[in-house]
């Protein structure tokens, strides 16, 4: 009975969420149109400027994510249904939270090395596989890639100590 209850528990309501994104979709657009302006975003002699275009869609975001968040603001019945149930998220998070350590591991010891690790510890952590699957997967993939970018693309991806002690 209480797994179901825990199933089921509050975490945020549709409301917040909405305030939220439309918060952050300001903000975005925000840097969007601070950068373009910076670049030049208004019609030169020759045509627009390059932040011409960005600007005015940064704009359209801004103006729309306003009126995201007023409307969930003023409504007289605001939706304060879950946005979601705590175990679906935690289902969520646990893809998410490795995302984002793989995201750094990137600019700390370069795509490959984090990719073995990365997929090395999915495999083993949610596929439940034994090591002997897991080692030529978590190699081979990344060895592929590298072989695929770097060697026949010409096209360079971030790299760490290992590829730089290999001359790469």
């Amino acid at each position: 009975m209480s797994s179901d209850v825990e199933k089921t528990q509050k975490t945020v309501s549709n409301r917040t969420m909405e305030i939220v994104v439309a918060l952050m979709f300001m903000a975005l657009a925000v840097v969007v149109m601070a950068d373009s302006w910076r670049v030049g975003a208004r019609w030169a002699a020759d045509g627009p400027q390059a932040g011409y275009f960005p600007f005015y869609i940064g704009l359209i975001m801004f103006i729309a994510s306003v009126g995201t968040m007023v409307q969930n603001i003023i409504t007289k019945t605001p939706d304060l249904t879950n946005f979601v149930d705590r175990e679906p998220f935690m289902q969520v998070l646990k893809v998410l939270v490795p995302t984002i350590v793989y995201a750094v591991l990137i600019t700390l010891i370069g795509i490959y090395v984090a990719s073995v690790i990365f997929i090395a510890f999915f495999m083993w952590w949610l596929g439940k596989y034994k090591l002997p699957i897991i080692l030529p997967v978590a190699i081979g993939v990344p060895l592929a890639l590298f072989v695929m970018f770097e060697v026949w693309f010409l096209v360079p991806l971030p790299k760490g100590p290992l590829e730089t002690a290999f001359g790469y």
